[in-house]
């Protein structure tokens, strides 16, 4: 029998598809599970019109076999099969695909779901196997072929006998390496696993002999013994949980589909079930975890949710169906419309996968907002693990675009509700003369509400959000309004007190002057507070590069590190301010040692390292002499 050569392709370009095109060699299996599926869907699409077939979809299966003593690895369907033409059309010329022509045929019927649809998928087998047989008959022949190649160098075409329609393929497992271990596909398990991760949702059982523990006939009850048997069982789930409408799957299934999927046992916060028919068409199943995985803040998380073309598992973490800060949602995403490269392995981020995108972004959102409303306390929980990322989505690249859509999701600890409280529900808080939404941020909530700048507001009974995110007053510079009230740092600049509510105080220019000739370029300016009450000093950072900013930005390795204004703001009647004024007209070194007292005060009341921590001790020392 001669052996014909691959009519269009060279053995380099065989080389190429089973090294380059597919990353993990144990995706042959979903690609000839993939083409088995094909099989039998044309023929499920032929009964259609032709009564003579005698078959209806429950009579369809895909059947795999191993046989460890011949490494054979066999996957056989009951589908459509081949004539020899057909043989020689798609598997003697690499890249022409049988499936996708019967796709333009049939159009996009919703009973014909094509998988494989490029004419490569076979040939990944070539990856494990050193030797391919196909032995099939096409429905309504009188005569069955045989197909073998052992890769590049040709392949023959011969008749043979064969029982019934379908297609069997028959790949002999490559010997093991040094560098690899492929006897690894001839293990039964190894096997299942592969088909519950990439074909579990095939829409035709996949049978496996499967070994199970039995009784043995014949043992005493009192005492069984076991034995193992080997069953043809059914491996596949084939009607996958997104596929299903809502109202018919209980809480209890999609608890034990999240925890299989993300490998986390406690029941998921919230389930988001989608589902969109017309131009671009898909399902998407997502959870928002209960608690946070314990690397979600580092590089090895992997974000992305598993994306599925027909049931088929294409890309196990697709990072282009969410943006980065919904990294928290974990899901699938099922849709035939995606074009997908020629090994199906990534994705072209074409059209339809952006609308995809979006549409998933706005239902999370959507889901989010309504969470918020219907269950404050899970809400609380769910920002308490995850508030950080929609700071992200505000403060991060592409926030402006968004943070109309953010905004109401924010939770920021009210001074005065002393509990976490929302931009809606501060500003329907507050009173007509108000003109600004306070804040103030630090560490913790505890060293914000010992700032000597709250004191003024705690007085009036103005509400300050507190804010204790490292990312906190970014979001709101990004945001600068809500309901067009404008944010205003408590620490920083004129709190815009209606009606005369600051105090007018003495300047005390002559002091301000002379503090400011004693500290020199360690402050910008040196003014009398119009906001502190019992407290001599405070610093405050003028307007735009805050203290708190100052302190982020000092993470990074920056060649000059950005620093905020020092401007170092004095209670002019309080008695340590007064004593300083009385020293500067008696005993001028006396007033300097108070000047750089206060300024050091102020240093550690906002958090702010000290300039030298020793020479601030000596001066203590000196005033206890």
């Amino acid at each position: 029998m001669a052996k014909k050569q691959f009519k269009a392709e060279s053995k380099r370009l065989l080389d190429l598809m089973i090294n380059s095109i597919y990353t993990h060699k144990e995706i042959f299996l979903r690609e000839i599970i993939s083409n088995a599926s094909d099989a039998i869907d044309k023929l499920c699409y032929r009964s259609l019109t032709d009564d003579q077939v005698g078959m209806d979809r429950g009579d369809f299966f895909i059947e795999v076999k191993v046989d460890k003593d011949k490494r054979t690895i066999t996957v056989s369907d009951n589908g459509i099969g081949m004539d020899k033409d057909e043989l020689e059309n798609n598997l003697g010329v690499i890249a022409a695909s049988g499936s996708y022509q019967f796709r333009q045929e049939a159009g996009q019927s919703e009973d014909v779901d094509i998988i494989g649809q490029f004419g490569v998928g076979f040939y990944s087998a070539f990856m494990v196997a050193d030797e391919i047989t196909v032995v099939t008959k096409k429905y309504g022949a009188e005569q069955a072929y045989r197909w073998n190649s052992t890769g590049a160098d040709g392949y023959t075409i011969s008749e043979c006998e064969k029982d019934g329609v379908g297609t069997d393929i028959v790949m002999h497992i490559k010997e093991d390496t040094e560098d690899e271990k492929y006897s690894e596909y001839l293990d039964h398990y190894r096997l299942y696993s592969l088909v519950k991760k990439y074909s579990d949702y095939i829409r035709y059982p996949i049978r496996m002999l499967t070994p199970v523990q039995k009784k043995k006939e014949g043992c005493d009850p009192e005492k069984p013994e076991y034995e193992t048997v080997q069953e043809v069982q059914t491996v596949n789930s084939m009607v996958p949980l997104w596929q299903r409408k809502r109202s018919e799957v209980t809480d209890e299934e999609y608890a034990k589909f999240y925890a299989e999927l993300a490998r986390d046992f406690e029941k998921p916060q919230r389930v988001i079930t989608v589902s969109v028919e017309g131009s671009v068409t898909y399902k998407a199943l997502m959870f928002v975890p209960s608690k946070k995985p314990f690397n979600y803040n580092t590089e090895d998380f992997e974000r992305g949710l598993q994306l599925y073309s027909a049931g088929v598992m294409i890309m196990d973490k697709c990072d282009a169906l969410l943006p980065e800060y919904l990294r928290f949602v974990r899901g699938v995403v099922d849709s035939p419309d995606l074009s997908l490269n020629i090994s199906r392995e990534l994705l072209q981020h074409d059209r339809q996968l952006k609308v995809i995108a979006k549409n998933l972004e706005k239902k999370v959102l959507a889901d989010l907002e309504k969470f918020m409303k219907d269950d404050r306390e899970g809400y609380e929980k769910f920002y308490a693990n995850y508030g950080r990322s929609i700071d992200f989505g505000i403060a991060g690249e592409g926030g402006g675009e968004r943070k109309d859509e953010l905004k109401d999701l924010l939770l920021f600890y009210s001074s005065t509700e002393k509990k976490l409280t929302s931009l809606r529900e501060y500003v329907d808080r507050m009173p007509e003369s108000q003109k600004c939404i306070y804040y103030a941020a630090g560490e913790s909530i505890a060293l914000i509400d010992a700032l000597p700048q709250t004191e003024l507001l705690k007085e009036k009974n103005f509400e300050v959000l507190y804010l204790t995110g490292e990312a906190d007053e970014f979001v709101l510079q990004t945001l600068q309004n809500y309901a067009d009230k404008p944010f205003r740092s408590i620490v920083d600049g004129d709190l815009e007190l209606d009606g005369g509510e600051e105090e007018a105080v003495d300047e005390k220019e002559e002091l301000m002057r002379f503090v400011k000739e004693t500290l020199g370029d360690k402050i910008k300016e040196a003014k009398a507070s119009h906001r502190l009450k019992t407290h001599p000093a405070c610093m405050s950072a003028g307007t735009g590069f805050s203290f708190e900013m100052e302190k982020y930005f000092k993470n990074f390795d920056m060649a000059e590190p950005m620093r905020a204004d020092r401007v170092l703001e004095l209670n002019t009647k309080h008695p340590s301010v007064l004593a300083m004024e009385t020293a500067m007209q008696n005993d001028r070194p006396k007033a300097e040692l108070y000047a750089k007292l206060l300024y050091n005060q102020a240093l550690l009341i906002a958090g702010l390292p000290l300039d030298d921590p020793s020479g601030y001790t000596d001066m203590v020392a000196e005033l206890m002499k």
